[in-house]
C-alpha cells in the first residue's frame, strides 16, 4: 500500500492527494511533520513533506511525486498525451509554484501566523506578484479548468495554491491580488467534485492539529 506523509493543511501535500485521489490510487495517510527527525529525513533529506512511501522506496518533492503517479497509473490520465499540450500543463504548474505561492510565501508569516514582515517585504512582494500575476494569466486558459478543457495536474496546483494567494492579499492589503482573474468562478467549479471535496473536509479537519504544531515550535 502507498503512504502518503505529511499533514492535511498543506497546500502541496493536498496537491499530491488530489492527484491519488483522481487516479483513485489507494493510499494510506501518515501525519508527519517538517521536521529533522531521522525517521523523516530517511524518506525527505530536507525534512520537508510531502513524501511518499512506494513498494520501491520513498519520493519526495511534490511534483516528483506526481510525476511519477502519472508514470505508474496513466489511467485516468491527468497530462495530455501530446508533448507540446504536456509541457503547457508543467508550464502553468511552474508558474503555480515558482513564480506565484513561492513569492507569496514571504508574507505567510504575518498572513497567518501573527508575525511580522517589513514594509519593505511586503511592497517588493507585491511588486513581484503584480507582475508574475500577469504573466500567469497570458498562460492560463480557465477553460473551464486551468490549462483547458480537462482536469490535469496543473489544476492539482491551482485547487490548493491559488486560494492561498488570494488570503494572503486579503491579510496583507486588504485585497484579492487574483481579483482580476475568474479564479472564484473556477474554484466554486472545481469544488463539486468529490476529490476535491474530500481534501477541503480533511483540511478543515486537520487545522487544530496543524495550529497545535505551529503553536508548539
Amino acid at each position: 500500500m502507498i503512504k502518503l506523509g505529511g499533514f492535511s493543511a498543506s497546500n502541496y501535500y493536498n496537491k499530491v492527494k488530489l492527484a491519488l485521489l483522481e487516479k483513485a490510487v489507494p493510499f494510506e495517510e501518515s501525519l508527519q511533520w517538517p521536521s529533522g527527525d531521522v525517521a523523516v529525513r530517511a524518506n525527505s533529506p530536507l525534512g520537508k513533506i510531502p513524501f511518499l512511501l512506494t513498494e520501491q522506496g520513498a519520493l519526495c518533492e511534490s511534483q516528483v511525486i506526481c510525476d511519477w503517479l502519472e508514470a505508474s497509473f496513466p489511467t485516468p490520465a491527468l497530462m495530455p498525451a501530446d508533448p507540446f499540450e504536456a509541457a503547457k500543463v508543467r508550464e502553468l504548474i511552474v508558474f503555480l509554484e515558482l513564480h506565484l505561492e513561492l513569492v507569496a510565501r514571504r508574507l505567510f508569516p504575518q498572513a497567518f501566523f501573527g508575525r511580522t514582515v517589513s514594509e519593505e517585504v511586503q511592497t517588493a512582494t507585491r511588486k513581484e506578484l503584480e507582475r508574475n500575476i500577469k504573466a500567469f494569466s497570458q498562460l492560463a486558459k480557465f477553460s473551464p479548468f486551468v490549462a483547458g478543457p480537462t482536469f490535469t495536474l496543473a489544476d492539482c496546483a491551482a485547487i490548493v495554491h491559488l486560494p492561498l494567494l488570494s488570503m494572503v492579499g486579503k491579510s496583507i492589503w486588504g485585497e484579492d491580488p487574483l481579483e482580476g482573474l475568474p479564479v472564484k468562478e473556477y474554484l466554486q467549479m472545481v469544488s463539486e467534485r468529490p476529490t476535491v471535496v474530500r481534501v477541503q473536509a480533511d483540511r478543515k479537519a486537520g487545522q487544530a492539529a496543524f495550529a497545535a504544531y505551529v503553536s508548539g515550535r
